[in-house]
């Protein structure tokens, strides 16, 4: 159980930071910690919406299942965002753990009552939504129209500014180096490109001294400039 939001390490980027003491008393009487394996569903699509979340750690996809069981991912979820589908009867999508995470839980209909009786969160419930729309449009971009080196560059770059969202040490901005939470394969799914296609994407940017590799996961951009360059170009 989360007996305690003051120990919580996204409390400050997190939607429950609109809300003040004493209501952060009351919403953590709702909720409980829940630690959620690598490949594990928090949220099946199509099941009746009972729980929404937010991440504390790890990393998470949302996904789509088509007829002939093909999965097309839509989303990322990383700590201090939100999961679920308040005020709706079903889950439109399922969410899985692409890393071991920490999710903290609340029943739905409990927090959907909380939200209606304090308009800071709901304010803020929508700008998330609001956020979220404008990413997937831009993965629609980038997935649509955008070549392989395109692609590895804006992922980069997002995930940069999308870590430093969810680091309470970190105020605006991005980061200059970030490990990943998830291996390249997954890299590879989110980006509609094949491992191999990554790896040789990553393995040129080093070598053109843009970002440097220090291991498998680890990430250190050299150069933001020439990596947004080739984000909106393909070239540096």
């Amino acid at each position: 159980m989360m007996n305690n939001c003051e120990q919580c390490v996204v409390k400050n980027k997190a939607i429950c930071s609109a809300l003040d003491d004493n209501e952060l008393i009351a919403i953590n009487r709702l909720s409980r910690k829940v630690s959620i394996k690598a490949g594990q569903a928090l949220i099946w699509e199509g099941d009746d919406s009972l729980i929404v979340a937010n991440v504390v750690e790890g990393a998470f996809k949302l996904t789509s299942s088509l007829e002939d069981g093909r999965e097309q991912i839509i989303g990322l979820l990383y700590p201090a965002d939100f999961v679920g589908r308040p005020f709706g009867d079903r889950n439109e999508y399922t969410v899985t753990a692409l890393a071991d995470s920490k999710v903290c839980v609340f029943s739905r209909s409990d927090f959907d009552q909380f939200v209606r009786e304090h308009p800071d969160l709901e304010h803020k419930l929508l700008q998330r939504t609001l956020i979220e729309l404008d990413r997937v449009r831009r993965s629609m971009l980038m997935l649509g129209r955008k070549t392989a080196p395109e692609r590895v560059a804006s992922f980069l770059l997002e995930m940069s500014e999308r870590l430093a969202d969810a680091s309470c040490s970190v105020v605006g901005g991005s980061l200059q180096q970030f490990a990943l939470p998830f291996g390249r394969q997954q890299v590879a799914d989110i980006l509609g490109l094949t491992i191999e296609t990554v790896s040789r994407q990553l393995t040129q940017l080093k070598k053109n001294d843009v970002i440097a590799l220090p291991d498998h996961r680890n990430v250190q951009i050299l150069d933001a400039t020439r990596l947004q360059t080739i984000a909106d170009s393909g070239v540096a």
